[in-house]
């Protein structure tokens, strides 16, 4: 052996990553399951199945192919490096840069070696380059250019279909009688079943654990939902979990998929003519947009951004986050049994449900990003720290968003089907019956009027303040609420 290769979980592609020009003749494959990952915080144990018993899938795979591969536990991943040097000699250890600030250093302190990055359609220099010539760093132009440069949905310097989104189209609340294909469910193996039995967990069948089966699941969205996707992509049910999403996003997370795959298949299926474009944007710009552009503001603003907290949020983190029977909020009650039950919820219960209590509430940012990172099964650092810190609670003073994503109930009660059985009325503000985040949402802008109103993307819903004769009953029905959610009665 002349190499060490070091695989992250997350690095699950024999393509790509340092795995690239890798020869079985000549490179020690490794993978450390370290208990700093499966230990020392309430992560969700369908969340640690599916890492853990991705890797020793793709483990088992090269070799299979002929690699000689270590699979070792350690305590972190450089005690377990450190144990393949004293068993294997001095070798050098080469691995593709890390998705962490914290495990990038670690590597870099133990002369680990670093080839790019792949895993995503934009380079962490080439993303540097957009943003250093931005004054500010709206998504929109950063997608519009990925448009542009990796020629997806164009037609030459046009976009197709005449519009750059279709945002206005994909907004269509969810349908009184939803009936739609079913999911694809995954067989569990004797590695799968290994794995859960060393966690004392049973796992669903909702998640593929192998390169076989992330790529049965894009096919069946591509089959069977790709062309729904669109209208209903911010629409809540409790009619369907996940309605027409494509549940991809943990196997693009983890490395057995890679966006060139996801977004070549999506565009042979739109060729075809029977993908509407509505739902062929809506999913690209999840694909080429959102999530190159959250990697790369990740490692621009760099490891301090994560300790952002402008509105000076400390509330402690309420239990209905981790208890569902802890709240009669039937919204928080139905999102916290999916989280429970699979460990997903689709974007918009994640930002205009969950983030947008925390941000309401006046949550700490770091509490509800810890929790954001604990529970999700597509949760890695460097998606839920902007996706948190900058979208979802408003954490850094607007230097990703230019506005907070706050709501009222009104947004839930239009996009959702909780409304109708839950004990508050989104109507409401004040009084007994009143929806909390009604109440709340005018309490938040109330206690922020000043920094808000010096942004031109608030001052309309901050000079609607001056329109409530019962805000101060509001404030007064603000605070027994928020007593309410920390006792787990409301």
């Amino acid at each position: 052996m002349k190499h060490v290769i070091y695989i992250p979980f997350d690095h699950l592609h024999r393509k790509h990553g340092a795995l690239k020009g890798a020869d079985p003749k000549s490179d020690l494959i490794v993978f450390v399951e370290s208990a700093r990952m499966t230990t020392g915080r309430n992560w969700h144990k369908e969340r640690l199945f599916f890492l853990i018993s991705s890797a020793r899938h793709f483990a088992k795979s090269l070799e299979d192919e002929g690699f000689k591969v270590e699979y070792l536990k350690a305590a972190t991943t450089i005690d377990g490096l450190k144990e393949i040097t004293k068993k294997h000699g001095a070798l050098p250890i080469v691995c593709a840069e890390p998705s962490s600030f914290r495990q990038y250093e670690s590597l870099k302190k133990h002369k680990v070696t670093f080839v790019e990055n792949d895993f995503f359609l934009t380079s962490r220099s080439l993303f540097k380059l957009w943003a250093d010539e931005q004054k500010s760093y709206l998504m929109e132009n950063f997608y519009r250019k990925q448009r542009l440069r990796l020629n997806v949905l164009m037609a030459g310097k046009d976009p197709i279909g005449g519009s750059w989104n279709f945002d206005k189209e994909n907004r269509v609340p969810p349908p009184k009688k939803y009936e739609g294909p079913a999911y694809l469910e995954h067989k569990r193996d004797e590695i799968d079943k290994e794995v859960a039995n060393e966690l004392s967990h049973v796992p669903t069948n909702t998640w593929a654990t192998t390169r076989k089966g992330a790529l049965a699941q894009l096919k069946n969205f591509i089959d069977n939902h790709f062309a729904e996707f669109g209208p209903l992509e911010d629409a809540m049910t409790t009619q369907n979990w996940a309605l027409h999403h494509s549940l991809l996003s943990p196997y693009l997370n983890n490395g057995l998929l890679h966006p060139s795959e996801v977004i070549d298949a999506a565009m042979k299926a739109f060729e075809t003519g029977k993908i509407p474009i509505e739902s062929a944007e809506g999913f690209v710009r999840q694909v080429i947009g959102w999530r190159e552009y959250v990697n790369g503001m990740y490692w621009f603003l760099g490891p301090e951004y994560r300790s952002n907290n402008q509105l000076g949020a400390n509330r402690k983190l309420f239990p209905l986050f981790s208890d569902p029977g802890a709240t009669k909020m039937n919204c928080m009650k139905e999102i916290g049994t999916d989280i429970q039950n699979r460990a997903w919820v689709h974007h918009i219960p994640r930002l205009m449900v969950l983030s947008n209590l925390a941000l309401v509430t006046g949550t700490n940012p770091q509490e509800f990003l810890d929790w954001m990172r604990e529970v999700f099964i597509d949760a890695t650092e460097w998606v839920m720290v902007p996706n948190v810190i900058g979208m979802g609670v408003h954490a850094d003073g607007g230097a990703m968003m230019t506005k907070p994503y706050a709501a009222g109930g009104a947004y839930i009660s239009r996009m959702s089907d909780y409304c109708k059985p839950c004990a508050y009325n989104p109507k409401l503000r004040v009084g007994a019956d009143a929806c909390p985040f009604t109440t709340l949402y005018w309490d938040f802008l109330d206690r922020h009027r000043e920094t808000f109103a010096k942004n031109h993307r608030m001052s309309q819903q901050v000079f609607g303040l001056n329109r409530l004769s019962d805000l101060p009953e509001l404030k007064v029905r603000a605070q027994e609420v928020l007593k309410g959610l920390e006792q787990g009665i409301i």
